[in-house]
This record gives C-alpha cells, sequence and structure tokens, in this order.
C-alpha cells in the first residue's frame, strides 16, 4: 500500500447548514487548509478543481441531492463586452485601480462595512469586526493582492495611482493560468456605476494584458438570483461532472 506524502492535504466535511442561496435548501462544504511551501501548488490544483479560497481554506460545495452550485471561469482572449457592459466600462472611465499587497486599512474597512450594512446585512459576513477583516485580507499562503480603485488624478498616468476617496476593492488571487477574484466590495451609494460588474471587466482586462487565459468567478449558483450576473460574462467555462465545458 501506498502512502500519501507528508504534506498532501487532509480533507473535511462540515455540518449541513442553511443554504444561503437556494431558500429551503441545506449545504454542506468540504475543505482543506492551504499552507506551507506548497500553498500556491495546492491553490491552483484545488481551484482548477472546483474549490475556492477563504483566508487559509479552500472549500466546494459537498450537498446532497443538490448540484447549482458550477465554478465559472471566463475566457478572456475571447471575451467581448456587450453593448451595457461598454456603458459601465464608459461610466468608470474616470476610474483607475492600484496593485497593493494585501494589507488591511483603516479606510478599506469603513468601506467594507457601509457595503455589507447596504447590501448583505443579512449575509453571513454582516457580524465581520475589523480583526475578521484584517484575517480576511492577510491570511493567505498564495500570491494574494488587492486592487484599491479611486478616481483618476491629474499624476495618475505617471504614478499609476488615483486620488480621493476609496470607491471600490478587490481581493485577487494570481494563478499560473488566471485571476482568482475572492472577494470584492465597493462604495453601495454609487449605484449608478455598477461597480461590481465594473470590476470584472477590469479583471478580464488585466488577465489578458498578462497573457493568463481565465478569469475565475466562483460559484454560478442555478436558480439564485444572487448569482446570475456571472452567466451573462462568456464565452465561460462552467465546471460539470465531465469537467469544464464551455457555455456561449
Amino acid at each position: 500500500m501506498t502512502s500519501q506524502p507528508r504534506d498532501a492535504p487532509q480533507f473535511y466535511l462540515t455540518s449541513p447548514s442553511p443554504c444561503p442561496y437556494l431558500p429551503g435548501k441545506e449545504e454542506r462544504k468540504v475543505f482543506t487548509h492551504i499552507i506551507g511551501r506548497r500553498g500556491r501548488e495546492l491553490n491552483e490544483i484545488l481551484t482548477q478543481g472546483g474549490f475556492r479560497r477563504s483566508q487559509t481554506i479552500a472549500y466546494r460545495p459537498a450537498c446532497d441531492l443538490c448540484n447549482a452550485c458550477v465554478s465559472v471561469r471566463v475566457l478572456v482572449d475571447e471575451f467581448r463586452p456587450s453593448a451595457n457592459m461598454r456603458r459601465i466600462i464608459k461610466a468608470n472611465r474616470d476610474l483607475i485601480g492600484e496593485i497593493l499587497p494585501n494589507r488591511p486599512s483603516s479606510e478599506q474597512y469603513s468601506l467594507f462595512r457601509r457595503y455589507l450594512d447596504t447590501r448583505h446585512s443579512d449575509g453571513g459576513m454582516a457580524d465581520m469586526s475589523v480583526l475578521d477583516y484584517a484575517m480576511m485580507i492577510e491570511d493567505s499562503h498564495v500570491d494574494t493582492r488587492l486592487i484599491e480603485y479611486r478616481r483618476r488624478g491629474i499624476d495618475s498616468g505617471i504614478t499609476g495611482r488615483g486620488e480621493g476617496d476609496l470607491i471600490a476593492v478587490c481581493l485577487t488571487d494570481e494563478m499560473s493560468d488566471g485571476l482568482s477574484m475572492v472577494y470584492s466590495f465597493y462604495d453601495p451609494a454609487l449605484q449608478d456605476r455598477s461597480l461590481g460588474t465594473f470590476i470584472i471587466l477590469d479583471h478580464i482586462r488585466r488577465a489578458k494584458a498578462m497573457g493568463l487565459p481565465y478569469l475565475y468567478l466562483g460559484y454560478w449558483v442555478d436558480g439564485s438570483k444572487k448569482m446570475a450576473y456571472k452567466a451573462r460574462f462568456t464565452p465561460q467555462e462552467r465546471l460539470l461532472a465531465s469537467g469544464w465545458a464551455r457555455v456561449d
């Protein structure tokens, strides 16, 4: 009998809990820890296999009698924005995203709290403290960056930095085959900008400029209005039982 490598991941199964996406259903997750020298390699393998990262935990749904949660990745080279997406890009052309180390700040947390209190006050993250937020940002054994979005200033073309108030933030993992959007949040008072869509479009642009084939968007959930927006970014691939399948 062959033995597992000493640093092989151990997987665990959570107890059932109410599903946050589909009323009347329960969810279970299988998870493992992403730590140590193989953190980046393990994160890539698991992400390509349908897992998502939260701090040093990689998880994926393992629900009985339900397979509605489907991993989605955008084919960035073939992606073409719709007319509405082009309008969103134009509406936010005064914003610039600066890539920063994954370090939390009080300004970020203030924006994060406004975002949660306005848009997700009944969600699982609603009670996150400043310490919880710091752990979400800092606790990573993979290549993780923050992108902060602010309005362009006079010198932004030279410095690559915006000016003024923080408008939006995205925590992003960089992998060998793509970018993975871990979590994003933005100013809820700027609804007319469609900032959630803009951040995705900006990440598609970034992945393409870096020569990476995919942007990983997490789970699209069939039947969930919260996750329906992910189906708009096509062509994309969805992870089915038979493997990644293209959807146009």
